[in-house]
């Protein structure tokens, strides 16, 4: 089980910075979520723990500096799922799962059997086993958004992140992907960092949200303490009921303003 400690993190490009002074501890076996407006900075930050982006600050995996890892341990220690992968067209879907795992194999050596039974087993839990043997260019959007999940999930890294994983999938994908990251994180102690625009699922999935808006964390806590209606009103500027369910979930529901015939 594997904790992650940020500290002081902040991101810049140019003149711009996108993220300020982010300082949190995750958890071992925790999923922390980042809510937030477009340009909010969740993308920046989730880029900065994978080693994209140079940043400001530390962050540290079970109390060492990442910086101070090799590209290969780091691969080890943390999957990043990106907002907009690219992928290549002529590779099938368990080709392109099975680079997953390349931190674990050495510079001259071969998948195993045993690299290709975790590869099965996660195309089989993800619903892409009639995909398997397909090129990756003929896979439509949330296809392809699977087979990126199925690769990060596949390298069995103890630290997952994921940036807006569920965007292009239909809600019964997106449903059973997040329940495999649940159960995985649930069965193997796996440390979840996720961006989501779905604040619902936000809620529903995670364990603490953070609401970023223009760089800075305006808001931390459980789904209750941050989904408030005034709250996404005065970040988002969205006109939202939000509802509690008797066991606990926290359901974000947008509603318009009727025109009244006076403002006609």
């Amino acid at each position: 089980m594997t904790s992650l400690n940020l500290s002081g993190v902040g991101v810049a490009y140019g003149t711009r910075n996108a993220l300020n002074d982010f300082t949190d501890s995750v958890k071992p076996g925790e999923w922390l979520c980042l809510i937030g407006p477009n340009g909010a900075g969740k993308s920046s930050l989730l880029r900065s723990i994978a080693g994209l982006v140079k940043h400001s600050g530390e962050i540290r995996v079970d109390g060492s500096p990442l910086r101070m890892r090799s590209a290969r341990r780091r691969a080890q220690l943390v999957a990043y799922v990106p907002q907009s992968p690219i992928l290549p067209d002529d590779m099938t879907a368990r080709e392109y799962v099975v680079l997953g795992r390349n931190p674990f194999i050495s510079h001259f050596g071969t998948e195993t059997k045993h690299d290709w039974k975790i590869v099965d087993d996660v195309l089989h839990r993800l619903d892409l086993n009639d995909f398997a043997y397909r090129a990756v260019g003929t896979l439509s959007g949330g296809e392809k958004q699977r087979v990126v999940i199925a690769r990060a999930i596949a390298q069995e890294s103890p630290i997952l992140l994921l940036d807006e994983p569920t965007n292009a999938l239909d809600i019964g994908h997106q449903q059973q992907a997040l329940e495999l990251v649940d159960k995985l994180r649930q069965e193997h102690g796996l440390t979840v960092v996720s961006a989501m625009h779905d604040l619902t699922l936000a809620g529903l999935y995670s364990d603490r949200l953070c609401l970023l808006h223009q760089g800075y964390c305006v808001s931390s806590g459980s789904a209750a303490e941050v989904l408030r209606a005034e709250t996404l009103a005065e970040f988002y500027g969205v006109s939202v009921r939000v509802h509690h369910e008797p066991d606990g979930t926290v359901v974000v529901v947008p509603f318009r303003h009727m025109e009244t015939s006076s403002d006609i």
